[in-house]
């Protein structure tokens, strides 16, 4: 049996609702509590910002585990703006039939339900596609379609006379049972590989992409490079594979989305992405899994109360990470008091969750590849030349450091078994979990979605069989897709 968390961005001003209701800042401190039972999380915070508290209400209780209301994957399908390689996600087209009116119509769905009988059937359609609590819709019908711009809202931006109506469907939808909502098909053997000629650090270069090719072919597969422009044309093919460095709001999500729906196969996909791509995500779910990882705290004010208990709890120098970067982009180390407060107001004006690790030395980050729960490659990233990180962003001739690739099984068992552990928290895709080792002890510090694969470095040892490795999954996953 499901316990039902309902939370709201603040308590004032709601109206009686026969559930518990907390809001984020309870949320994010007091959840999850060791013993309690299986929960749902309906989140009525208000989702219309990225990286706002309502969307981290959201990426927390997939971190923890929790059933959520709307998901990730949602808010970010509503919240996707129009661009030149994807038609705008949240307006949706649905055939005459479902309702008899010409009017133009504006209505609120609740869960799926409205008032209105007449339009029942087109606020069911637009839930099973956007399933979340609150949905404001304009209807335009035409003589053959109708035409359905959604967006989402949270409680406090309902109208003061919907609140009894709303309160009572929270009642009942509370009670039912919450399932998935898309059923995916396969195609024809073709793969896409999505590049972007232009990037500074792909994850393969061009000998590699090669290689992807040469691979794919092998297992019967026909593979091509394609650009962002040119992904309008993505439901032809069967398979995705992104090689272009991803991120939540960006192209590389919303088309890993869009492939997903449309049956592809994808690697990485966009739960993968989306887990990855964000570092309060992994610090929590490494916590709740009990991922051996640095201490690591999230805070969301830069208060002289909370930098005084930062210094106490991690001494200096300590690490500040943006929830969402790459290739060491966005990770500051601070080493005093001032330049702790100053980071901080600097990196909460861009995001509303700050995550804070201590410091742990190392002369070198094990790079695992696991692909599928299973480790693939092994590479001892080292330190660029006179600094902390493996990249430098602030030179041009020591950009990076050294890298020396391994067998997997010459990998320490701690580092092995962190790596595995902590890719089994994010899924079964393709991954490079980034570990730090002191004396016999793994931390692991992140898991990457699209790990970089070059030639001559984490090719370095397996070669073409690494290549192989990869594709032989997609054909594997291709196959049991026709079966289903």
């Amino acid at each position: 049996m499901y316990k039902s968390i309902v939370v709201v961005d603040k308590l004032e001003n709601l109206p009686p609702m026969d559930a518990i209701v907390i809001d984020f800042t309870q949320y994010l401190s007091d959840y999850p509590k060791a013993g309690e039972p299986k929960t749902r999380i309906v989140n009525l915070c208000s989702t219309s910002t990225y990286l706002s508290e309502g969307y981290y209400c959201s990426l927390l209780a997939e971190a923890r585990q929790h059933k959520v209301l709307p998901s990730v994957n949602c808010i970010n399908d509503l919240n996707a703006v129009n661009t030149a390689e994807l038609p705008a996600e949240r307006c949706v087209i649905l055939p005459k039939t479902l309702m008899q009116s010409n009017d133009t119509q504006d209505l609120y769905v609740y869960f799926g339900w409205t008032e209105n009988p007449d339009f029942k059937k087109v606020a069911k359609q637009v839930f099973e596609r956007f399933p979340s609590p609150i949905l404001r819709l304009h209807i335009e019908p035409s003589e053959q379609s109708i035409s359905v711009q959604v967006t989402s809202l949270g409680c406090h931006e309902l109208p003061e006379n919907e609140w009894p109506l709303f309160a009572q469907r929270i009642e009942n939808y509370t009670q039912t049972k919450w399932r998935n909502h898309y059923n995916k098909r396969s195609y024809r053997w073709d793969m896409a590989i999505l590049v972007d000629e232009k990037e500074k650090t792909p994850p393969s270069d061009t000998k590699a992409l090669k290689m992807f090719i040469k691979a794919a072919e092998q297992v019967g597969i026909r593979a091509e490079l394609i650009s962002a422009k040119q992904a309008k044309s993505i439901g032809h093919y069967d398979a995705l594979f992104i090689r272009e460095t991803t991120a939540i709001n960006h192209h590389t999500y919303r088309l890993a989305r869009q492939a997903e729906r449309e049956g592809l196969v994808v690697i990485d996909d966009a739960q993968s992405i989306l887990r990855c791509c964000n570092k309060v995500y992994l610090h929590d779910a490494f916590s709740y899994h009990h991922v051996p990882s640095p201490k690591s705290q999230f805070i969301s004010d830069a208060s002289d109360l909370t930098c005084e208990k930062l210094v106490a709890l991690f001494g200096f120098p300590m690490v500040l990470k943006l929830p969402e970067s790459a290739f060491s982009m966005g990770v500051f180390k601070v080493e005093s008091l001032a330049e702790l407060k100053l980071k901080l107001q600097e990196m909460l004006s861009v995001s509303a969750l700050v995550l804070v690790q201590e410091y742990i030395f190392t002369e070198y980050d094990w790079r695992i590849g696991v692909l599928n729960g299973k480790a693939i490659y092994a590479c001892r990233y080292f330190m660029a030349r006179n600094h902390w990180q493996i990249y430098n962003h602030s030179s041009k001739k020591h950009f990076s450091g050294d890298f020396e690739t391994l067998p997997t099984f010459e990998v320490p068992k701690p580092v092995l078994d962190a790596a595995l552990k902590a890719s089994l928290v994010i899924g079964k895709s393709l991954y490079g979990v980034d570990v730090k080792q002191v004396n016999n002890k793994a931390y692991v510090i992140e898991v990457n979605d699209n790990p970089s694969i070059e030639s001559k470095v984490e090719d370095l040892y397996l070669g073409k069989e690494l290549y192989m490795i990869i594709m032989q999954e997609f054909a594997n996953r291709l196959e049991n897709r026709g079966r289903q």
